[in-house]
């Protein structure tokens, strides 16, 4: 199961369709996840919505963590990088961190939208992300061979380790860079903190936009200007 060239090249926006569709489900069914969960209670729902805003700032430090080591030029480049093999940071632990870190984001905001819309987020992403780790992986397999088959057999693809599976290899984390790539997911998880104190859409919304000036290149640049790493 591998997506296409096209499905790759444009996983930003096949993502951001999934988010939508979820929380376009309210037009069939209005009734809020995290309500139903809560039954109906407002403190509950918020200590839930607080729950999901707290597992989106562990996305959120994960992929930034991931991307100290795969770099944001890479990590958000529309072609498949697979000229080398990165196996240190949390890919010591995991295959596919970024990845994860966007199936966390799904579960939290899945909680903010209806019960259908939470299984078209949670149960769409993970299609989406099984897919995507398809190519990748196979892409891999085919330049990377032996080393990258050695590597697979003993790192999880998608739920953590405990402790790392293979040595650290020296490489050097670049943490500014990382923190700027992943302004959107920061923004995210302050969109969830915040609804789930305030129950306020309209703020909710206003750290979304955020989030989305921030996954500019031309912010990114501003932040942390790109320099070339050994």
């Amino acid at each position: 199961m591998q997506a296409t060239e096209f499905e790759f090249r444009h996983r930003f926006w096949v993502i951001f369709a999934v988010f939508a569709a979820g929380f376009a489900a309210y037009m069939i069914d209005r009734q809020n996840t995290a309500a139903v969960l809560a039954h109906g209670s407002r403190t509950g729902a918020q200590a839930i919505l607080g729950a999901g805003a707290v597992l989106a700032a562990a996305a959120a430090a994960l992929r930034t963590w991931a991307s100290a080591y795969m770099r944001t030029p890479v990590v958000k480049d529309q072609l498949l990088h697979v000229d080398r093999l990165v196996a240190d940071g949390p890919y010591r632990y995991l295959r596919n961190p970024l990845y994860l870190g966007t199936l966390a984001l799904a579960v939290c905001f899945g909680l903010m939208a209806s019960r259908v819309g939470f299984l078209v987020i949670v149960g769409g992403l993970l299609m989406v992300v099984y897919r995507l780790i398809g190519r990748e992986e196979a892409a891999l397999a085919r330049s990377q061979g032996s080393a990258y088959a050695a590597y697979r057999a003993r790192v999880p693809r998608l739920w953590p380790a405990i402790t790392p599976r293979v040595p650290a290899s020296g490489a050097r984390a670049a943490w500014g860079q990382a923190f700027a790539g992943e302004l959107m997911m920061w923004a995210f998880a302050l969109a969830a903190a915040a609804f789930a104190v305030t129950l306020d859409r309209r703020l909710f919304y206003a750290f979304l936009v955020l989030g989305f000036i921030g996954y500019l290149p031309g912010v990114r640049t501003i932040i942390a200007p790109s320099r070339s790493h050994p």
